[in-house]
């Protein structure tokens, strides 16, 4: 059993591969905004597989697997070339926004990543670098904070921006916050979905907004669903979010034509 496990995964993290390499990846965007004055502050970029037996798989359906694997960062760099690519298309159409994509720490500790990164921008010369933003997982494990930090100060240098992502589910919440210059917390989806019933999840949330004013950052809550949701958070004094109840992700060729109906 051991062993059929074993070579199951195996095969799946093939299978993920061959993915990667015939081009069976798709990007969604979906749309930020702030909720007082109904701008569109930016959009998430989510990757997709769209696989031929299964259709659209999401990312915890084949991500996982490949976690430890050096094949995520070679997806990674697609999806964050891919992503300024289509900010330099919406640019062109008058549409300029911060295009926001997940990394991980794996990815972050390569002593290349910034000057990478650099390049890749410099193709883009009529681009503003701010419209790129990298979300960093709070819960993942950071094995040099240092070198993050020095990686993501550079790449600070430059204008690109950094998110700490899904902010107040990890162990290390203060300690990344005091540590790496990210500019955004993220307020994780399953504390804002849960604040119109459960005291506890409320309390949370107006402790990581208490936090982002001590610390100067900006604060953005993910999972809003309703209408009562957008109204509490500004209430609480939250102005930015995303969550179905302003747009599901959607295909790029969507996302400039919803910008001009929002």
């Amino acid at each position: 059993e051991q062993d059929r496990s074993v070579r199951g995964f195996y095969e799946g993290r093939e299978r993920i591969r061959h993915a990667f390499h015939n081009n069976e990846f798709v990007l969604l965007y979906q749309p930020k905004v702030n909720m007082r004055t109904g701008i569109v502050i930016g959009a998430e970029a989510l990757i997709r597989w769209q696989h031929p037996e299964k259709g659209l798989l999401s990312p915890t359906e084949f991500l996982p697997p490949i976690e430890n694997d050096p094949l995520v960062v070679d997806i990674e760099n697609w999806v964050i070339s891919e992503s300024v690519k289509q900010a330099n298309e919406w640019a062109k159409h008058g549409l300029t926004i911060t295009v926001s994509v997940n990394i991980c720490p794996r990815h972050l500790e390569h002593v290349s990543f910034a000057s990478v990164l650099q390049a890749l921008l410099a193709e883009y010369p009529q681009l503003p670098s701010y419209t790129l933003e990298l979300e960093v997982l709070e819960t993942s494990t950071l094995l040099d904070v240092k070198s993050v930090s020095d990686t993501i100060r550079a790449c600070n240098d430059f204008g690109v921006s950094f998110a700490l992502d899904d902010f107040g589910t990890g162990y290390s919440s203060l300690t990344y916050l005091r540590q790496l210059p990210v500019q955004t917390l993220k307020i994780d989806q399953s504390f804002v979905r849960d604040m119109l019933d459960d005291p506890e999840d409320l309390a949370i949330l107006d402790g990581v907004i208490g936090l982002s004013r001590a610390f100067d950052k900006r604060v953005i809550a993910e999972g809003v669903e309703t209408a009562e949701h957008c109204e509490f958070l500004l209430r609480l004094g939250c102005e930015l979010a995303q969550g179905f109840g302003i747009a599901r992700p959607m295909p790029a060729a969507e996302f400039e034509q919803w910008v001009k109906e929002w």
